[in-house]
């Protein structure tokens, strides 16, 4: 256990901070991130690992989707749903910030931590259709086709998101989501495209038919978002090409 108590640690790393990425929304950068730095701090305290953190993150999540899957929906349970996911996001920013109060990260702890949040992105929406379907006077109609619809979306952006990075670094350009590039303006008006406001929305998972207007809608600014952020991921990879030629 490392003598380093939990409120040092925790000043460290808010004194450590660089530059959001471009493309962080809001909720990521000035809630999740200040609660995942207290975690970390905490963690850091107890001799946690990144790893640790991740798995924790991912136990988190998971047990939210065991609820969503089991439980008839109610204003407690949406509660204990979106409680436990915006813990588990809290965590998942944990891990990184963990690794830098360590001294960094490894390849390992990368992967694992994208192996992760790929698990969630695909399984949350499949998990609602399935709650839906089960639970829900819902079961035959043409609002399951959302969580279809905002599964694919998320997937895709996801990996549209690491391709495109992945192709720059080929190359030897910044990422996408390099450091130092992001505004107020900019993180709020992606603030739709956050992963914590889905979380937050499931306290409405006792009301359906407003959750379902509102996932919708989520739904719905995320298809356009990714439309946009394809042809733009498009033209830079084909812009790179061009400069190689």
């Amino acid at each position: 256990m490392t003598a380093e108590s939990i409120s040092d640690a925790y000043r460290r790393l808010a004194s450590a901070q660089k530059g959001h990425a471009r493309g962080a929304p809001g909720y990521s950068v000035y809630i999740n991130r200040r609660i995942g730095r207290f975690l970390a701090a905490c963690a850091h305290r107890w001799g946690l690992t990144p790893n640790h953190a991740t798995i924790i993150s991912a136990a988190h999540t998971f047990a939210a989707l065991v609820i969503l899957l089991l439980v008839t929906p109610s204003a407690w349970g949406g509660i204990v749903v979106a409680v436990l996911l915006v813990l588990g996001y809290a965590w998942d920013s944990a891990d990184g910030q963990l690794a830098r109060l360590r001294g960094g990260g490894s390849l390992s702890g990368e992967w694992l931590d994208h192996f992760i949040d790929a698990f969630k992105l695909a399984s949350i929406h499949l998990v609602v259709l399935v709650a839906l379907w089960w639970h829900t006077p819902f079961r035959d109609t043409a609002w399951l086709v959302v969580p279809l619809v905002f599964s694919v979306v998320q997937v895709v952006t996801f990996f549209g998101m690491l391709l495109n990075d992945l192709l720059k670094g080929k190359v030897g350009v910044r990422s996408t989501h390099s450091r130092g590039g992001g505004t107020l303006r900019r993180s709020m008006l992606l603030v739709p495209t956050d992963y914590g406001l889905l979380c937050l929305i499931f306290v409405l998972w006792g009301w359906l038919s407003v959750f379902l207007v509102m996932y919708t809608a989520l739904c719905l600014l995320n298809g356009g978002f990714l439309l946009l952020a394809a042809v733009k991921w498009f033209r830079e990879i084909r812009a790179l090409e061009s400069s190689d030629a």
